[in-house]
């Protein structure tokens, strides 16, 4: 990054003319630079003299400056912000006793920060008047307006603040919390400049509300962005820290973290700003689907703000309030919910539902209760027989023990502080990332075992993930327990199929023209994948494969691709086979290139090289360009190696959780290879090190094929101070880019 850009007028650049009357002179010269240019410094190096003993010679560098140097047996490896950055400036000492400036690197291969300079270790005590509060707050009186730059709909904000005592509530938080939020996220900044975080200040500059989501997070979203869980359960709940949550769930139905805030209060004003402020992080794109809890300030900011996006209640939410807002039924409440199970899930169509909904109401003298007047109200929001066509993939259920976010429940009690989430903050991460890697570690070294000699089993075997495909599974096998009877024939068919496991009978529509189907138990709607009853419908109709409009590319290995899957289920299944091949390529390369620092230079260039080729043919592909021939050898050994691979497993011959990791290193890593010349070169690639070598590469090598980014508006604050009362911030607006598509 050309650093020119934000240099202020009044710090001039450094250049070879320049003269000092030390090296101490000229290292504050270079901090200066460096603050208004916004990076941190380091010293990098000195020398002196042998025969003074004077200094002769120092070198001085951005603070991302070199590698990252860590012992692999470390316990405890500490978080470097060194990331191959090349910015320096040497400076050497004349005869004469002045220094000159004898070489100057400007370029970085970061993002320059200058209105966060402060926040640099090397800046922080620079300016004495910057830790003065009431100068500090004057300063802030003039730059909190630019908080708001980054959003488009500002008015929109200020419309929700309908009371004067809505803008001075503040977030309360014991002494040192805010300090240990602001190390958190320079933290998490340092580790992945990707991570963002903003604030929400009141008018009297405390902090009111404060959002924060990871990398990972922002990565994800990019392929589960079809349903989000928006759980205020923790604030609504008296929790002792007023934490909200954004919770997606990924292809192996684990639950992802989109997103963490910490909020004053339930006001329209405080879900409006969360919600636009989590919408910019996310790149400005709306999920397709937002569950929350039944609340009319959330209902109004989404209405505003997520207009597109189709918002419906969490069903475990209501369900829980039951006993709480009907607390008068008392002996009646089993009789009750009885009967509003049977017209919540065995209401086929809209006017079942409005005659038992009316008939329930009357019968428990219920009319003139306003909950329940809210909950026929928002019926479209929450009741199942108005959920066709949508997708919750497994995040609305009908109790929290089985809802996803339960998960966050192990983590987070009724007495948690902050200072302890912080801490298991780190832990969940950890853990959730852990759990993922080991999910597809399986994908990629085992089959799942087939149960029956059902096609539809067979068709989905290698296209579903292991979690998916074994609860398809138990689908096709109950398949068998059920009946159905046809009740009518025509373009439209519907059956009435009898279910033995549960001695139920649904109601199945197919369409033989469109291929549409659709049931009463709305699985399909829930989960995601079809249910025993449309199985049975379409064996048999005559279909002996699911159609590909209900196989969602979100539970298939093919879930982070950045194509979508297509029509043809047999490209599908052709495309997992190719990429799970990869993928257990991949895994054999690393586990050679990690031998030897050689080695991996070798692995890394042939990576980069592999990433390069296979974009432009792509690229060359969609854009009508007939792909170059040169890659024929490899498409032959391609097709020899894996031909065995194209043909559905045996199941007799399944070998479940055998794969041998020992014997990986013998394999064969087909066309991956480099020449000696190349040896210990990288291509497009240079110092890149710890957690982030794939990431650098990766983003290095997409924009040498003109790939360009996603980028994200950030909102962060200058300094967290007076904790326990105050807040306060100079907040500015910066560019961040999205994590690329793997």
């Amino acid at each position: 990054m050309d650093s020119s850009a934000v240099v202020g007028s009044t710090i001039l650049e450094p250049h070879n003319d320049m003269e000092f009357e030390s090296h101490e002179a000229a290292y504050s010269f270079y901090k200066d630079y460096a603050k208004s240019a916004g990076f941190g410094t380091a010293k990098l190096s000195s020398r002196r003299s042998r025969a003074s003993k004077e200094f002769i010679d120092a070198k001085f560098s951005c603070i991302r400056y070199g590698n990252k140097q860590q012992s692999d047996d470390a316990i405890n490896p500490r978080p470097s912000p060194k990331i191959g950055c090349k910015a320096s400036m040497h400076v050497k000492r004349r005869q004469d006793g002045k220094w000159y400036v004898y070489s100057f690197v400007k370029e970085h291969n970061h993002e320059l920060l200058p209105a966060q300079a402060h926040f640099f270790r090397s800046h922080r005590s620079s300016d004495p008047l910057s830790n003065d509060v009431r100068m500090r707050r004057r300063k802030n009186s003039n730059a909190v307006s630019k908080l708001f730059t980054a959003y488009q709909n500002v008015d929109c904000l200020e419309i929700f603040v309908k009371h004067q005592q809505d803008k001075g509530r503040s977030l309360v938080l014991e002494a040192g919390h805010a300090q240990l939020l602001l190390e958190l996220f320079m933290h998490m900044q340092e580790e992945n400049p990707k991570f963002f975080y903003a604030v929400d200040l009141n008018e009297e500059h405390r902090l009111r509300n404060v959002f924060w989501v990871d990398a990972k997070g922002l990565e994800d979203f990019a392929y589960f962005s079809d349903v989000i869980s928006f759980d205020t359960t923790y604030f609504s709940s008296k929790y002792k820290i007023p934490l909200v949550l954004f919770i997606g769930v990924n292809h192996h139905i684990q639950p992802t973290l989109l997103g963490c805030a910490l909020i004053a209060d339930e006001t329209i004003y405080t879900f409006a700003w969360l919600l636009q402020t989590w919408l910019i992080a996310m790149g400005e794109r709306a999920p397709q689907v937002i569950l929350t809890d039944q609340n009319e300030a959330i209902k109004a900011a989404v209405a505003t703000f997520l207009p597109g996006t189709r918002h419906c209640f969490c069903l475990w939410q209501i369900l829980e309030k039951i006993p709480k807002q009907l607390e008068f039924l008392g002996a009646w409440h089993d009789s009750f919910m009885e009967k509003f199970n049977k017209c919540i899930y065995k209401s086929w169509t809209d006017e079942q539902f409005e005659k038992r909904w009316w008939k329930l109401v009357d019968k428990f003298d219920l009319r003139d209760v306003e909950w329940v007047r809210s909950l026929y109200n928002d019926r479209t929001y929450w009741v199942p027989t108005f959920m066709k066509n949508i997708s919750f993939a497994g995040l609305s259920t009908s109790s929290r023990q089985e809802s996803l976010n339960y998960m966050f429940d192990s983590y987070i009690q009724v007495d948690t502080s902050l200072r302890e989430f912080i801490e298991r903050y780190k832990v969940i991460l950890e853990d959730s990332h852990e759990e993922e890697a080991k999910a597809n570690f399986d994908a990629w070294h085992e089959t799942p075992e087939l149960k029956s000699p059902s096609p539809f089993e067979k068709q989905l075997l290698s296209v579903y993930t292991h979690e998916i495909f074994r609860k398809f599974q138990v689908e096709v096998l109950g398949a068998a327990a059920c009946h159905l009877k046809k009740e009518n024939d025509g373009v439209t068919t519907t059956y009435t199929v009898k279910d033995f496991e549960n001695n139920q009978n649904y109601t199945v529509e197919w369409n033989t023209t469109s291929s549409d189907i659709c049931c009463s138990c709305h699985l399909f709607e829930y989960k995601g994948y079809l249910c025993r009853h449309a199985i049975v419908v379409l064996q048999m109709s005559g279909v002996f494969s699911i159609p590909p409009k209900y196989i969602l590319q979100r539970w298939t290995n093919a879930a982070l691709s950045r194509h979508p899957i297509g029509e043809k289920l047999e490209e599908v299944q052709t495309k997992v086979r190719r990429f799970n091949d990869l993928c257990r390529r991949a895994i054999i390369l690393g586990e050679e290139g990690s031998l030897s620092q050689e080695s991996y230079y070798i692995a890394l260039g042939a990576i980069s090289e592999a990433l390069k080729q296979c974009a432009n043919l792509n690229n060359s592909v969609e854009n009508g360009m007939r792909p170059d021939a040169s890659g024929t050898n490899v498409v032959e050994e391609y097709q020899s190696i894996i031909a065995s691979n194209n043909k559905a497993p045996d199941p007799k011959m399944n070998t479940g959780k055998k794969a041998v990791r020992s014997g990986v290193a013998g394999r064969s890593l087909g066309s991956v290879e480099n020449s000696e010349g190349n040896k210990g070169k990288v291509s497009q690639v240079e110092a890149v090190s710890g957690k982030d070598d794939f990431q650098e590469m990766e983003a290095t090598d997409l924009r040498s094929h003109n790939v360009m980014p996603m980028q994200f508006h950030s909102v962060v604050p200058t300094l967290f101070h007076n904790v326990s009362s105050s807040f306060h911030t100079a907040p500015s607006t910066h560019l961040h880019e999205n994590r690329l598509p793997r």
